[in-house]
């Protein structure tokens, strides 16, 4: 389905907006949650890939297909390898067929892991047989996705001895991997990450406990953007947040301050203000740590007309699409100037936005989501634009409730 998107009406918003839990949250909960019976789970992401989440843990079959979630992939690489006497063969889109897993099967193969891949080696498809692993130390790189490492702590509290993580050089995204331990801490898990060493006791049982999920930050970005460029004083209400966030992606409110948007805390919600204008300087930020918001960031950029260096954005190469080739693609086509690299984007200061591009979104939710706020300055068209449904799935809808028609093609 392709669509148009254009704002015809007053541009001065005054809305209200509840988005669904975060799905990093939700993932990772869904997996304790089979590990520990005790756990009940609230406010649960209602994104295709927490579907795809529950639908593989639930399922008793050998083939699991769990689509474009990238997230299920690493997640239930270890949760199967733990699982004794299951044998599963994991698998996914083609896209997620060209994602790489190596690293990943790697480290739990050194813990003892019988995985196999059934088709090009470091790539899903692979089979595993689960079985109890013996051993209780890894290394891996600390620059890989924070997923794989993630992937394994979530398994860790399991193992007879616990796990001992060490990470080899620097260490990136560590907002998602403190969000792991977090969540383990809440259950009661003790844990340790000190220097480059991640520590994760032994535990059996936990106490019997209801986790409610915070919204999904990364799903804020898009509210942020178009309170941006929407006029001066709209304000956008979004439930359910906290100021002490486990995800990463809440420095959106200190980033978008650039754009003249204010971040406003009350009970479970946040308050999106426009109350000046964007700053005319160049925004330099390295995203390392919030990877998942660099979209948003840049479209917001070039529709302010604002130059921006981003770095930090190696991780983006290996999403649900290359990112960094998709940005420079679809922002060059609205009239931008940019140029991208392997870790970074660098764009410069536009003097002007084309109207009516059609946006290809190369079955990436994100480049779906972070391109529309653009129809508050031109008429914009959104390929595929069913896509948001992977994260996010009444976005259109909340997009005609804050102003923007959305009109099929």
């Amino acid at each position: 389905m392709d669509i148009l998107l254009n704002v015809l009406e007053d541009k001065k918003i005054n809305q209200r907006i509840t988005i669904s839990g975060s799905k990093s949250e939700s993932n990772r909960l869904l997996i304790l949650q089979k590990l520990f019976k005790e756990i009940k789970i609230e406010n649960l992401s209602d994104s295709d890939d927490s579907v795809h989440m529950q639908h593989a843990l639930s399922t008793n079959q050998e083939l699991v297909d769990i689509g474009h979630a990238g997230t299920a992939m690493r997640f239930l690489t270890s949760y199967f390898a733990v699982t004794e006497g299951r044998e599963t063969v994991l698998t996914g889109s083609e896209r997620m067929q060209n994602r790489p897993i190596e690293i990943l099967v790697n480290a739990l193969k050194d813990l003892g892991a019988d995985i196999t891949y059934e088709a090009k080696t470091g790539y899903p498809p692979i089979r595993i047989k689960g079985k109890k692993l013996a051993k209780s130390s890894v290394q891996i790189n600390g620059n890989v996705s924070s997923q794989y490492i993630s992937s394994l702590l979530l398994i860790a509290s399991k193992l007879e001895n616990g796990l001992e993580i060490e990470l080899i050089g620097k260490i990136t995204s560590v907002p998602y991997i403190n969000m792991t331990l977090s969540l383990l801490n809440q259950l009661g898990i003790i844990t340790s990450f000190e220097n480059n060493l991640i520590k994760v006791n032994p535990q059996k049982n936990i106490e019997k406990q209801t986790v409610i999920v915070e919204s999904d930050w990364s799903s804020a970005s898009y509210f942020y953007s178009i309170i941006a460029l929407a006029d001066m004083g709209s304000t956008i209400q979004l439930s359910a947040y906290k100021k002490e966030s486990l995800q990463g992606d809440n420095c959106l409110a200190k980033i978008y301050e650039h754009f003249g948007v204010s971040t406003i805390f009350g009970e479970n919600f946040i308050t999106l203000k426009k109350e000046k204008e964007s700053s005319k300087e160049t925004l330099e930020i390295d995203l390392k740590n919030a990877p998942d918001i660099a979209q948003t960031i840049a479209v917001t950029c070039f529709a302010e007309k604002i130059a921006c260096n981003l770095t930090g954005l190696h991780t983006l190469k290996i999403k649900e699409t290359d990112r960094l080739v998709a940005l420079n693609d679809e922002l060059t086509k609205l009239g931008a100037t940019i140029s991208v690299t392997d870790v970074s984007l660098h764009l410069e200061k536009s003097s002007l936005i084309n109207s009516n591009i059609a946006i290809k979104t190369y079955n990436d939710h994100r480049m779906a989501m972070a391109f529309a706020p653009l129809a508050f300055k031109v008429p914009i068209q959104i390929c595929d634009a069913e896509v948001v449904t992977k994260s996010f799935q009444k976005f259109w809808e909340d997009m005609q409730q804050i102003g923007i028609k959305v009109e099929q093609l």
